[in-house]
């Protein structure tokens, strides 16, 4: 049995991940569940962890897969739910048994190079190689293509320079997306996106970076932002 905050963060995770493609930051986890601070965030993922819920990763700080639901929040399958990792902290030591990957079917993706998580890099355009991906990470219809983040810009948005992300092709976006933004027809970033009136804001998830503001004839939705792969 979990108590009603485990069951509230285990729920808060699952959603975001299945709405955004990546999970929530620990600031995130805190203001959702109104704590005070961050080491209450860590009991519950604690607890979580011996419950079997989710599996903080050995030898690598910051990297927690959550490999089952309760019957409450249904069944990982029938939610087209695969594990993603999740910002945490986590001293070296090995997983608990208890907790067992979940195993799903792969799809293979065109790995179309890399993408800018800071300043911009010229727009990509070529296949250079296929990736293969969990199945629930493919979300709604459309192509789906893989790209390596280059850069340190969506870092708080839990997406890491060399992480490999799943972009679903569409050329439009809702507030708060994360997308593939072509800019001016020949440079693409990967950013949050919002509108302004007649302007496109591209935020950055970093403090240390600047939000750009655009004309909305200069940027172009390439894709959103469905799924996240890291490797240890």
């Amino acid at each position: 049995m979990l108590t009603k905050k485990q069951l509230d963060l285990l729920a808060f995770i699952h959603k975001r991940v299945q709405r955004d493609g990546v999970p929530p930051s620990f600031d995130e986890m805190k203001e959702a569940l109104d704590l005070r601070s961050k080491s209450g965030i860590h009991r519950l993922i604690t607890a979580l962890e011996e419950r079997g819920f989710i599996r903080r990763l050995a030898h690598r700080a910051r990297a927690i897969e959550v490999v089952k639901l309760p019957d409450s929040l249904g069944s990982l399958s029938g939610a087209g739910f695969t594990p993603r990792v999740i910002d945490g902290d986590r001293p070296d030591g090995p997983p608990p048994s208890a907790a067992q990957p979940v195993s799903a079917s792969s799809f293979d993706v065109p790995m179309m190079g890399r993408i800018a998580a800071g300043v911009p890099i010229e727009a990509i355009s070529t296949m250079t190689q296929s990736v293969a991906v969990p199945g629930g990470m493919i979300s709604g219809s459309g192509e789906h293509y893989a790209l390596e983040v280059q850069g340190d810009s969506m870092i708080d948005a839990g997406i890491n320079d060399g992480d490999v992300v799943i972009i679903r092709e569409t050329s439009v976006a809702d507030d708060g997306d994360i997308v593939v933004a072509l800019v001016e027809d020949h440079e693409a970033t990967l950013k949050k996106f919002r509108r302004h009136g007649s302007s496109i804001a591209l935020e950055a998830a970093n403090p240390a970076y600047e939000t750009r503001v655009l004309p909305s004839d200069k940027v172009k939705v390439q894709g959103r932002l469905v799924g996240l792969i890291r490797t240890y």
